[in-house]
């Protein structure tokens, strides 16, 4: 066999995975071309159900919950950002299949047992972070926000006829809109935190002396985070990061589980040296006896 054909044999399996990769995402990108297809032709049902919570709020304060197009072309803006969201949910179990598919076959019996659960823990958190931004936060933001309306008082005699002053919400549909997806989204994505964490625990990238270790850090790390993510109210921010750092700690000990589930693994296997782990334990009193 010439040189060349060595060169050609060993370049053919990575153009059959790049054609395998070019399938997958092809399949992912139709599935996704579906879902927003079908989202787009009932975006209004799901467009009033996003503007619940504020309807909801608007309703406690005995006002009506109407939301207006400030140009021509917002409504139809708003229905593809609808078609968007709604299209990734629907077509998401679909393309973490693909995903699965895809990299399942380079994988051991063993490997797959480890990373399947988190690849269905990863949409299950999302949704769970979603709902938590949806049902919680979004409706407590929007009543801090429509707190500083001002309403005129009525039959109040003002000087020289002026009328009373009145400062009420009449909120534009596309940025209602791009504030709630931002709440779902960022709540969404903040909830994957255990997931990756621990899955880089399973990994053996992070250990759980090592987080606790860097604890302080994270503590500001998710507080910028809250700034960031989050509109300028201060009930908001306080949230996320009770919940981001709640997260953090359960991170913690998921990875802390995963090493002592290793390490009981590694001795019944006979590969976790006791007699090792002891002397370093002994060297370690003689020191402490040297430094006396």
């Amino acid at each position: 066999m010439s040189k060349t054909d060595e060169i050609e044999d060993t370049s053919a399996p990575l153009i059959e995975h790049l054609a395998e990769l070019r399938t997958r995402l092809i399949h992912s990108v139709v599935a996704f071309l579906i879902g927003m297809i079908i989202c787009f032709s009932v975006a209004t049902p799901i467009f009033n159900f996003l503007t619940q919570p504020l309807c909801d709020v608007l309703s406690q304060r005995g006002q009506d919950c109407d939301l207006i197009f400030i140009s021509p072309q917002e409504g139809f803006f708003v229905a593809i950002k609808v078609s968007l969201l709604g299209g990734f949910i629907l077509a998401f179990p679909y393309i973490g299949l693909q995903m699965w598919r895809f990299v399942a076959p380079g994988l051991y019996k063993s490997e797959k047992n480890a990373f399947l659960p988190f690849l269905v823990a990863s949409p299950f958190m999302f949704l769970l972070g979603a709902s938590f931004a949806f049902y919680v936060v979004t409706p407590l933001a929007y009543d801090f926000f429509l707190g500083f309306q001002q309403f005129g008082a009525e039959g109040e005699a003002v000087a020289e006829g002026a009328a009373p002053l009145s400062v009420v919400f009449q909120g534009s549909a596309q940025e209602y809109l791009n504030l709630t997806i931002k709440f779902i989204v960022a709540f969404g994505l903040c909830f994957q935190l255990p997931v990756l964490l621990t899955l880089m625990g399973k990994a053996g990238l992070v250990s759980a002396e090592g987080l606790g270790a860097v604890r302080k850090y994270a503590v500001v790390g998710i507080l910028v985070l809250a700034a960031i993510v989050t509109p300028p109210d201060v009930i908001t921010q306080i949230i996320l990061f009770v919940v981001v750092y709640g997260l953090y700690e359960i991170s913690i000990f998921l990875v802390a589980r995963v090493e002592r589930k290793r390490e009981e693994q590694l001795r019944a296997e006979g590969y976790y040296d006791d007699e090792e782990a002891a002397d370093d334990a002994m060297m370690d009193e003689f020191d402490a006896e040297d430094g006396k």
